[in-house]
């Protein structure tokens, strides 16, 4: 009778079980790890540094560290910044002055410790305690100390090509025991759309195919995995997307430059790949409003409403209807004519507002309701525009006096600022011939 209590070694899913061995198994990353490259050469020579592991989940950063414990003789160590704490890092450092051996000191997910318990690290990186390799999937400029980032190198790790990922996916149905007791029949189509829906994820794309032969169709004393299967295993699958993190950041901002671009076809792409990637139209929509002031703005004052109307259907209606109309918006921003010379105009006038003293009000501009006010001449020699030829009043001054005739808003000659141009320059050359009479009459 077997022993009920007898504890049997848990079922490893296939990501884990096709985890490199060496680095000539280690797939990806051939810009950091090709032949000849600095940091494959110093991992050989088993020169070890404190480094960062910047990139999207699934694409080694964990198998790296791994890989550099035993290509360098090193001790392997790690912490998930999710669980651990300043005492874990302490208890860590002091296992690790206990061997003889190096330690390398993996954290996962570095990003999430705060300012207090990064800089835990920082005495026992810089006596060389520990070898410190930190792995996140957010920017290191932002979320990590500058104090730490000086310590280490930063190597950016980037998503696997779907030639990449077909390749290991070949090479888990070639080795992996478990797959080859399956024996399961996959056309190279069908194994080509797992690659690509996987992303770009390592991870993602062996968890893909597992899910698949768990799911084939027995024909024959073999397991299929067609088309109907496979539609099956993605149908709960969801692109990457990350809100919140750089990849949403990324997106939205290849968004804005493709309508800033007047490329409506790239533009339509990025919304769409952000929607189908879980992110809140509502905040594509805020996006669209900004882009119709930023990069469109008196050229077509009509983006701006439709920008709004579009917001407004999205609230109104919700997905996908409120998806169309924010697609319309887009479109729309995108192939109308652009202009920044409102955005440029205001950035300038609150940079020297932040810069200059707080200058007084012209007092001919000054609001007179007392008695008081008027007699201090407030309002006095005030020129009323409506009562001018044209409604304008040449020559008139509108600035605080120290920084009179200051000009910042330059319309661009598209769209309708080509008109707005001609008669700002029109307003602004009979302010210059007013001022000329002026200066001629006091001469006289």
């Amino acid at each position: 009778m077997s022993d009920l209590f007898q504890s049997t070694p848990p079922h490893q899913p296939l990501a884990a079980r096709m985890r490199p061995e060496s680095l000539a198994q280690y797939m990806g990353q051939t810009h950091l790890l090709g032949p000849g490259k600095p940091l494959r050469e110093a991992v050989e020579r088993g020169q070890l540094h404190s480094m960062v592991l910047w990139g999207p989940p699934g694409v080694g950063k964990t198998t790296f560290a791994r890989l550099l414990a035993r290509e360098c003789d090193a001790r392997f160590a790690t912490l998930s910044a999710v669980l651990a704490g300043v005492k874990e890092i302490r208890q860590a450092v002091a296992e690790a002055k206990q061997y003889s051996s190096r330690t390398i000191l993996f954290v996962d997910e570095v990003h999430r410790f705060n300012k207090a318990q990064q800089d835990a690290f920082l005495p026992y990186v810089e006596e060389g305690t520990v070898t410190f390799v930190g792995a996140t999937t957010e920017n290191p400029a932002f979320e990590l100390n500058n104090a730490l980032l000086s310590r280490c190198r930063v190597y950016l790790l980037r998503s696997l090509s779907e030639e990449e990922l077909l390749g290991l996916l070949r090479r888990a149905l070639d080795e992996d025991a478990e797959l080859k007791e399956r024996n399961p029949s996959i056309a190279p189509e069908i194994l080509q759309k797992i690659a690509r829906a996987a992303d770009g994820d390592a991870r993602s794309a062996l968890n893909l195919l597992e899910i698949a032969c768990d799911l084939a169709r027995e024909e024959g004393g073999r397991f299929v995995i067609d088309d109907e299967v496979l539609a099956e295993v993605l149908s709960a699958d969801v692109r990457r997307f990350d809100k919140g993190g750089d990849y949403f950041y990324d997106q939205i901002s290849a968004l804005h430059k493709a309508v800033r671009g007047s490329d409506p076809d790239a533009a339509l792409y990025w919304f769409a790949r952000m929607v189908d990637g879980g992110c809140d139209p509502l905040y594509i929509a805020r996006r669209a409003v900004r882009m119709a002031s930023e990069d469109i703005g008196n050229a077509d004052p009509r983006a701006l409403q439709i920008a709004l109307n579009a917001w407004d259907v999205q609230e109104r209606l919700g997905s996908p209807e409120g998806e169309l109309a924010i697609a319309q918006a887009i479109a729309y921003l995108a192939v109308a004519a652009k202009s920044n010379a409102v955005y440029s105009a205001y950035k300038r006038i609150l940079a020297d507002v932040r810069r200059d003293p707080s200058y007084e009000v012209p007092v001919h501009l000054r609001n007179a309701p007392t008695k008081l006010a008027k007699s201090l001449s407030h309002g006095a020699d005030y020129r009323y525009a409506h009562d001018e030829p044209d409604a304008f009043a040449a020559g008139e001054n509108y600035f605080p006096e120290e920084i009179a005739a200051r000009s910042y808003y330059q319309p661009v000659p598209r769209g309708l600022e080509l008109k707005i141009g001609e008669k700002l320059e029109t307003l602004r050359r009979l302010n210059r011939e007013s001022d000329k009479q002026r200066y001629k009459a006091n001469e006289q």
